[in-house]
């Protein structure tokens, strides 16, 4: 399980750093590849982080 300082990604929309607190939902894709919602801290949105 990764700690609250492990990085998701960056926000699609503004491009800051979202890690693993701000995770909402985790799921699998129909290809197997796992995929993860995350609220941006900065701008707020719920984003795919990239």
């Amino acid at each position: 399980m990764p700690t609250d300082d492990s990085s998701l990604g960056q926000c699609p929309d503004c491009g800051d750093p979202i890690t693993s607190a701000w995770l909402l939902v985790e799921y699998s894709k129909d290809d197997g590849t796992d995929g993860v919602w995350a609220e941006c801290p900065s701008c707020g949105d719920v984003v795919a982080p990239k």
